[in-house]
């Protein structure tokens, strides 16, 4: 009895981690990825969720991203942003823009929780007890559109929510797919959702860590690996004449360990894009692709208050950039793959959306000879 309990154990285990595209083998790229392949193996960083499926019309959800445990407003982290296609409504760009680091958690919600998430941010920050002379407050929300799936009018993300993905945000494994911010996503015409990998550079280029989180919500036409996926199932934008809409949005959250200033940061969040575009993403008119860079390397990160008007800590030289920037080309690549595994079919607001049909995928992909069992 004893053993079938072990055996069954193992069986559930195994079937619950097989929603990856590793887990099928599916290796994208040549780097390694870190211990759970994930945003959080970059050391610090931590990821929390809150998911609202309820009643028949709500599929929606916020996800939090923390640079480091600690007071974020107090010890500002490096940051950048780079926008692959405007039409989106994120809020904090223009102060990273100016000055170069992001002083709150990064949220992902829907288009229309923009604003509760952003009072949530405030009201984070000012109720720490270090933070009691504080007067202004650059919150960092980013968003897709979930108003398929999800009554986005009915704006049921409560500030509540967005407090309790923060208060729940830890390391280790990152749940994926119909999760927080990724609830109610749509993606290549699949259902989309939270997506995340890491990458490690090897010791002789530094050994650093780039992780990365998408919450995915756009279109066109779905390759992995340089596969055809899309094409083969006959499923992509344009195909007879508009199939469906590519427009949606992709928010790309990277993390990296390497100490790099937002210079550099901004350059890194720009091959990100490189990444979504390996998967077939076209980056279409109505698409908000956005993609918001940190460093947690603790000798650049910016004290709030300072007796000294200088900054100190080494950076990265520019010719210490290009395996930073495969590693977050790759990551990118795989978590918006990760993103399309593990999400599941959903009903909501009246609407279907169906999930990548993995077992057809897995045989084109052997058809394609890039996995070989």
């Amino acid at each position: 009895m004893r053993y079938f309990l072990i055996l069954l154990i193992s069986l559930i285990a195994t079937n619950m981690n097989a929603q990856r595209a590793r887990d099928y083998g599916i290796k994208i790229g040549v780097l390694e990825s870190g211990k759970n392949n994930a945003i959080t193996d970059v050391a610090g960083v931590l990821v929390g969720q809150q998911t609202l499926h309820k009643k028949k019309a709500i599929r929606t959800g916020v996800t939090a991203i923390l640079p480091h445990g600690e007071n974020i407003f107090q010890y500002k982290v490096p940051a950048a942003i780079h926008i692959g296609n405007g039409f989106g409504k994120l809020m904090g760009y223009s102060q990273v823009e100016e000055l170069g680091n992001i002083e709150t958690p990064i949220i992902l919600t829907n288009t229309l929780s923009v604003p509760t998430a952003a009072e949530a941010l405030i009201d984070y920050t000012l109720a720490q007890s270090e933070n009691q002379s504080v007067r202004s407050v650059n919150p960092i929300v980013g968003e897709t559109n979930d108003g398929n799936l999800n009554d986005i009018r009915g704006r049921h993300v409560k500030k509540s929510d967005v407090l309790e993905a923060i208060e729940q945000a830890e390391s280790g494994a990152v749940k994926e797919g119909n999760v927080g911010a990724g609830t109610g996503t749509r993606c290549f015409g699949f259902k989309g959702g939270i997506g995340t990998a890491s990458r490690l550079l090897p010791q002789n280029l530094g050994g650093y860590t780039v992780g990365v989180l998408v919450q995915t919500n756009f279109g066109g036409v779905l390759q992995i690996d340089g596969v055809p996926i899309g094409q083969e199932l006959g499923k992509f934008y344009l195909k007879e004449q508009l199939d469906y809409s590519p427009d949606g949005s992709c928010m790309i959250v990277v993390a990296t360990d390497a100490p790099l200033d937002s210079r550099n940061l901004k350059r890194l969040a720009k091959r990100a894009m490189l990444g979504l575009a390996k998967t077939g993403g076209i980056v279409s008119n109505g698409s908000g692709d956005y993609v918001i860079a940190f460093s947690t390397a603790k000798d650049l990160r910016i004290p709030y208050q300072s007796n000294t008007t200088f900054r100190s800590g080494r950076v990265l030289r520019n010719s210490s950039m290009s395996p930073l920037f495969m590693a977050v080309i790759e990551a990118t690549e795989e978590a918006i793959i990760n993103s399309l595994f593990a999400a599941e079919n959903m009903k909501g607001n009246g609407q279907k959306i169906e999930a990548l049909p993995v077992k057809k995928t897995i045989k084109i992909m052997k058809k394609y000879k890039r996995i070989s069992k």
